[in-house]
Parts: structure tokens; sequence; C-alpha cells
């Protein structure tokens, strides 16, 4: 074989190129009616993998998650995350002009994501029978705290809210503290991904009957799924799951750990086999021979002697130390990470979990990649959130507007 660098080059040129990846969601068109997280982040996963995506907002009061956390020259940078690869247009639905706007780009929608208390858009002549008469193949996904129906239906609802009812708070925290909120959008954000399966899910129905339908998505329900079988626990056993702050009923060790140097790990034994290999590592092997370790739920009941020896053994070793041990033994083990050490990780380095965005205002920023990597259809980040309003005349032009049609609408307040 010739090695030479002028033929390896030759061989470069001559070599066939691939054609550009396909988004998998290109020509799926969606309108973003909603505000703050769960229906904007669901929108938000499907223009990261090509959904033209138009963010709405009133032309007087912006999604509040523009100012929602820390700002840089007065750009919120919240913003810059959830509103990426839309374009934002303003529209006041509940004007006679913004309401025949938006159900002109309804006729030409796939989806609409939406967020208002039941009733809303029924009060301003947008509700499902409207907007599916302008177009029988709409997708409708209406977002709220407690879902269209039922006692708490009209009760204005937030992701807190959700992790307090479904159990959540009561399970979490230290056995004699409070009940504990986690500090970031959990149930918002399980419920976006949700919502963005129900909507393929829908799309997927679409396909076989050939019309729309409604999605009806209340936050309160995903975080009760993805707590697991307490329903079931306490359905067929009257159980009741208590707080054991980091430690778990059904296994042990598992819980956070303090290294020599004062930084921490987290130890996981879900599998058996992990808990007799963590706890040889650590110079305990004759607790592996007795009876009450060959179960999940034994080794919780053991949780004081297994964590004091695991415990005991990572306070005399740097955090360096006892992962290059744990993973020696083929032992689960993690960093606990701030921001600043998950920004430098070597692995969410290999993966590209943090990529670089050229924004118009900020630069070049940094921020989480599209959720998941496709072989044949990658997703993408074409840019990121866009100022208030700033694709309106564009948006409409190609809607058929004309210039007069649309100063019209901004002089009325439609816009």
């Amino acid at each position: 074989m010739n090695d030479a660098p002028g033929h390896r080059e030759a061989t470069e040129r001559a070599a066939p190129v691939s054609p550009a990846p396909v988004s998998p969601l290109d020509g799926l068109r969606v309108l973003d009616l909603a505000t703050l997280f769960a229906g904007p982040l669901a929108a938000t996963m499907l223009g990261d993998f090509g959904a033209e995506v138009i963010k709405v907002e009133h032309p007087r009061r912006p999604d509040p998650s523009r100012g929602h956390g820390p700002s840089k020259d007065g750009v919120g940078l919240w913003w810059k995350l959830l509103g990426r690869n839309k374009r934002a247009i303003t529209l006041d639905l509940s004007t006679p002009g913004g309401r025949d706007v938006l159900l002109r780009m309804a006729a030409e929608a796939d989806v609409i994501i939406e967020n208002f208390r039941p009733g809303t858009l029924e009060k301003w002549g947008l509700g499902w029978d409207e907007l599916s008469a302008a177009n029988p193949r709409l997708i409708l996904a209406r977002v709220t705290g407690f879902g269209q129906f039922g006692p708490y239906a009209r009760r204005p609802g937030f992701g807190t809210l959700a992790e307090a009812m479904s159990g959540f708070a009561a399970i979490t925290g230290e056995p004699d503290g409070p009940p504990t909120l986690p500090p970031f959008g959990l149930a918002d954000s399980i419920a976006a991904l949700t919502t963005a399966y129900a909507v393929m899910t829908a799309l997927a129905g679409l396909d076989r009957t050939g019309r729309g339908q409604v999605v009806d998505m209340a936050i309160i329900e995903p975080m009760l799924t993805v707590l697991g079988p307490q329903p079931l626990w306490y359905d067929q056993l009257g159980h009741v799951q208590r707080r054991t702050g980091n430690r778990s009923a059904n296994n042990a060790p598992r819980n956070t750990y303090r290294t020599a140097d004062g930084r921490w790990v987290a130890v996981s034994t879900s599998a058996q086999s992990i808990a007799e290999r963590v706890m040889r590592l650590v110079g305990r092997p004759e607790v592996v021979e007795e009876d009450w370790f060959a179960t999940g739920a034994g080794r919780a009941s053991h949780a004081d002697e297994l964590d004091e020896a695991v415990g005991a053994w990572i306070a005399r070793h740097e955090r360096a130390q006892v992962i290059e041990a744990f993973e020696r033994a083929e032992a689960a083990i993690a960093p606990i990470n701030d921001i600043r050490d998950v920004m430098a990780d070597e692995q969410y380095r290999a993966l590209g979990s943090i990529t670089e965005v050229e924004d118009d205002e900020l630069g070049m920023v940094r921020m989480q990649n599209v959720l998941f990597r496709l072989s044949g259809t990658p997703g993408a980040i074409r840019w990121a959130g866009r100022p208030h309003g700033a694709d309106t005349d564009e948006v409409l032009g190609d809607l058929g507007l004309s210039p007069e049609e649309i100063a019209s609408l901004r002089a009325g307040g439609a816009l």
C-alpha cells in the first residue's frame, strides 16, 4: 500500500462526499405559545431536531423566562437556552387582529404548544373547535399544572406544586428534616420531555388516522410516574415511603462520602455484584458472607455498618485515588460535580454534552447540546434565543401579510 502523503491526500479528495445530515423533524412547523418552562422546553426539544419553531410572545409581556436568573449586559441567559432554534414573534392573541393571525398560522402549522389556564383560548375564540376547523390535522398540546378538567384545573399551576403534590418532596430530604424541593425546575423538565414524547406520539397517530388531536398534559402526572411503584406499594401493602436522605430503602451502601481532600463522591450498589466488590475494596470482605448481605433490602437494613466501613475507607484517600481504585475494582462511583467540574469533565467533553453557539448579542456562548445523538439524522443548535419579537415582520411576511397589514396590526396593539 502506498502511504506517501500525496497518495493519502489524493485518495481523500477522490472519496465520495457524504450527503449533509437530514434533520428528522424537517418540515414540522410548531407554534410555541407557552411561557416559562415545561411547554417552551418541549418546543425547544423539537426544534433541536429540525422542527421550525415559532415562538409567539405578548408584545408587552415577554415570556418571563427572559428575566429569570442571571443576565449579562441586560440579556437573560436562561432564555438563550430555552429560546434556541426558535424564531421570535409578538402577537396579542386577545385582540381580534391577533386571533385572526394565529388562525392563519394554525392553518399552516403541525403543532401548537400552549399553557394558558383552561378556558383562556376558548375565551379568545381560539379553542380546539376553532383551531381544528382551521386545520383538521393540527396537534394541540395543552400543558397545565393540573390538566384540563377536575377540581384543581383552573388553579395557577407550577412545577413546584407538582413536586409537592406528587410525593416527591415528601420522600426527599433527611429523615429528621423537612420535605425538600429541588433547587431547579425538575417537574417542568420532566413534563417537557413527556410533552415532546406526547407530541411525537400524536403525530404518529396522525399518520394512521389523518386527523389531529389534543394532548392534555398535566405537570403533576409525569412527576408521579417517575417516582416509581409507590402507588402499588401503598395499594398492596399499605407501605408509605419515608425520607432517607441520601440512602436508599432498597440497597446499601448508597450514599455520598467525603474524601481526604475535602471533596465528595457518590457510591451506588444497586447490583449485588457491585455491592460485593465495594466491600472487598474497602477491606470488609467478611460482610459479603452474611445472610443479610444477599439482598438489597437486607443490605439497606444494615446501612449504618456498611456506610461506616465505606465512609472510613474513602475518608483516608483523596478523591482521584478513590475513583481510580473503584474503577479498577469495577465498582460504581462518580464525583459530585458542581458546574465548574461539569464544564471540565472528560466524559462530558467526549460526548460533546456542552457545546459552543455563536450569538449575535453575546458572542460565543456555551450551553447544553441536543439531548441525544442520532447516527443518521442528528440534531443541531442553529442559533441561541432571539430577541423579543425579532422575527415578527419576517414570519408574518412569509404568511402573506403585506407591510401595510403588519403596520396596521402593530398600530392596533396586536403586535
